[in-house]
């Protein structure tokens, strides 16, 4: 059955290098692919291509929130239509409605994959990436009024604050839901990977599975954008593939930082094993 496969996560928290590991391993790479050819294999849902037929009536900048989120169930509909099977697509949307109007459509999935991390390392990633202090993302995990905003490529996503976030994706047990933690693909990257790979029918071919596991490694993600750069690099940041580690947190927070986001997520950390 056609549908979407959502590509799910907080920012910062693992989504790119999953994507890039599909694009190695759907794409059957026999060198190692540069990060911006993830977009070949699982685009952003909020990129624009997809609501160009139901927003045509006046400029982007005149679109109000309310018409983009009117047209927003519409435009992963034809996303489907268009692929005429399952169409992978990335979010940074927490699962539910905004203006009233859902931010994922039920009636358009087909499964979803959901990446967590460790919110600790999820802030010192994000404040890079955002070009702000570690103080104001630790405040923007905690809103839930948190969101990007629309630019000429993207039409605004809403994160809600990272236990929301975290806590929307994952709350009710479904089979067609696969839920990652970024520590486990870290820790061992070919079983958990390559599991889920198996899991949603892309093959069982080990030595394939082995090769995008390597190809898509966070050693080899930061050579490639050295060398070829990588679209999705904010212009606040030098790099887009800046740490990768777990546990990065503990060389950069103060206690003060580390108890307000222990404090502020206390019950979604504990169901993943962060405290």
């Amino acid at each position: 059955m056609p549908g979407i496969l959502w590509i799910a996560s907080y920012p910062k928290s693992g989504n790119t290098w999953v994507r890039v590991f599909l694009a190695n391993l759907i794409l059957d790479a026999k060198e190692p692919l540069s990060p911006d050819r993830a977009n070949e294999v699982c685009v952003s849902e909020a990129n624009r291509v997809w609501y160009e037929p139901f927003l045509k009536d006046k400029p982007w900048d005149e679109q109000s929130e309310q018409e983009v989120a009117d047209a927003r169930e519409r435009a992963q509909k034809r996303a489907v239509e268009v692929n005429k099977r399952v169409v992978l697509l990335k979010t940074h949307n927490f699962l539910g409605e905004f203006l009233n109007k859902p931010l994922c459509s039920m009636h358009s999935t087909a499964a979803a994959v959901y990446i967590a991390r460790d919110p600790r390392d999820v802030a010192v990633s994000g404040a890079d990436h955002f070009g702000v202090s570690i103080d104001e993302t630790i405040e923007l995990m905690s809103k839930t009024g948190a969101r990007s905003e629309a630019d000429e490529n993207l039409v605004y996503e809403i994160y809600n604050s990272w236990s929301n976030h975290v806590k929307s994706w994952t709350q009710v047990k479904h089979k067609n839901l696969i839920v990652l933690k970024y520590e486990d693909m870290l820790a061992d990257p070919h079983t958990v990977l390559g599991g889920f790979a198996k899991k949603l029918g892309i093959t069982k071919d080990e030595e394939r599975i082995k090769r995008a596991v390597e190809f898509s490694s966070f050693k080899q993600l930061q050579a490639l954008e050295a060398e070829k750069g990588f679209i999705e690099r904010s212009h606040k940041s030098e790099k887009f593939f800046r740490s990768g580690k777990a546990g990065g947190w503990r060389e950069v927070l103060t206690d003060k930082q580390r108890y307000r986001i222990e404090k502020d997520h206390k019950a979604q950390m504990k169901r993943f094993g962060y405290l």
